[in-house]
């Protein structure tokens, strides 16, 4: 299992739509990928899930995955989430 710290760097609140761009990301990975954000802990291959949360750029979470590729799902989706855009 994988825990990675990462500061939200994405403009989540864009015309073209980063959260679906996020899920599509997470569910290219064998791995169970999951974001947390104080309390929460939400599948990141979930729509409704990731839309439940409040991500806006300079966020603290924390990416977690788990299982085979569990290395490439948290660069993955840290890379996504940290790119300037």
């Amino acid at each position: 299992m994988i825990r990675r710290p990462v500061i939200i760097q994405k403009d989540m609140d864009k015309e073209d739509h980063p959260i679906a761009l996020l899920v599509q990301e997470a569910s290219q990975y064998d791995s169970q990928v999951y974001i947390e954000v104080d309390n929460k802990k939400i599948n990141a291959k979930s729509i409704m899930g990731m839309m439940s949360l409040r991500l806006e750029k300079g966020l603290n979470i924390t990416v977690v995955s788990d299982g085979s590729d569990e290395e490439a799902a948290a660069s993955g989706v840290e890379n996504f989430l940290a790119a300037q855009a």
